[in-house]
């Protein structure tokens, strides 16, 4: 190719699209169809030039122009507040009331492996002496004792920082961990329902269950929902590699997984609330009613906001992925 007839050829439509992309005004219906044609040719000149004579400096000229017209001709994805406006009223909502048939039998049956384990150590005390030394139980469940302490030990704000650093982040594995066929959910959640079972168990054998249950509710009701909703949809995400449905395997994983991400944003902001009953809530000076009321209304209020908010936007057509425009292109496939 001889560069210098090339760009004698082709300069002028160069000139040409340079000339619309500076353009301060409005382009007119005319203009705008001759900077789709001009971006069109410019881009087949580009890559006329990257297989025959790759010109360090004419390549980056006409790759700086093409990236500017391609830019103003796709329109270039800006972020603005309706973003997470959308997605606290919308996408997060509609993701967690879309796969509720998950999150409310995870939510059901580990409750009943907590209570469960929790009877068999309460009704056992070999088991309870498997656990621990009878003088290190009676340190943990007396009056004063380590369990009532945990929550009052560190100052509120540090405390609610690390508790919900902490929960976060089982809920990201949770949700996460959930394209390896689901198996690493049922461990991470097993684990939170053994600990629960465990704090039952001997609380309950020592007669001060009531008191254990009023340092729980306050900030466990919302706690313990979010991890269920997390394993949930994470096993969700393991039964989709499994059956992917009409969808492609690939397809289905991408579309649950950029759901399951978005759920995981979501659900941090309402562990933040849970950390924030369990620093100041679980160890005030309320009384154990007032302070199960306040996690009742709290767990009450996330639930009513799933169903009412959740179940408009899905009967609307949400699925709690991104937009429709930020999503990559998919080739159609028969069902």
């Amino acid at each position: 190719m001889d560069l210098d007839v090339f760009v004698t050829a082709h300069g002028a439509d160069w000139d040409r699209l340079d000339t619309l992309l500076h353009r301060r005004h409005r382009l007119t219906g005319a203009e705008a169809d001759e900077l789709v044609a001009l971006y069109q040719r410019t881009t087949t000149h580009l890559s006329l030039l990257l297989s025959s004579a790759p010109d360090p400096a004419l390549t980056s000229r006409l790759t700086s122009l093409v990236a500017r017209a391609r830019s103003t001709v796709t329109g270039a994805r800006k972020a603005s507040w309706r973003d997470p406006a959308r997605f606290f009223t919308t996408a997060f909502p509609a993701a967690v009331y879309r796969l509720r048939h998950w999150w409310i039998p995870t939510a059901i049956l580990s409750t009943a492996v907590a209570a469960l384990l929790g009877w068999w150590i309460a009704a056992h005390p070999e088991v309870q002496a498997a656990i621990g030394a009878p003088d290190d139980l009676r340190d943990m469940t007396r009056p004063g004792g380590e369990y009532e302490t945990y929550y009052s030990s560190h100052p509120a704000a540090s405390f609610a920082a690390q508790v919900w650093t902490n929960n976060a982040q089982a809920v990201a594995m949770c949700l996460v961990l959930g394209a390896f066929a689901g198996l690493p959910v049922l461990w991470i959640l097993f684990q939170n329902m053994l600990n629960l079972g465990v704090g039952i168990g001997l609380m309950s054998s020592a007669g001060r269950l009531d008191t254990f249950l009023g340092l729980i509710l306050p900030h466990g009701l919302l706690e313990l929902t979010a991890v269920f909703i997390a394993a949930g949809i994470g096993l969700r995400l393991g039964w989709t590699l499994i059956d992917p449905g009409p969808r492609t395997r690939r397809t289905a994983l991408a579309e649950e997984g950029r759901s399951a991400l978005g759920v995981a944003l979501g659900l941090a902001a309402v562990l933040f609330v849970s950390g924030v009953l369990e620093g100041f809530v679980t160890p005030s000076g309320l009384p154990t009613w007032a302070r199960i009321g306040i996690g009742v209304t709290a767990e009450t209020a996330f639930l009513l906001y799933v169903y009412v908010l959740g179940g408009r936007a899905v009967r609307a057509g949400a699925t709690g992925d991104v937009e429709l425009r930020d999503r990559p292109a998919v080739l159609p496939t028969a069902a």
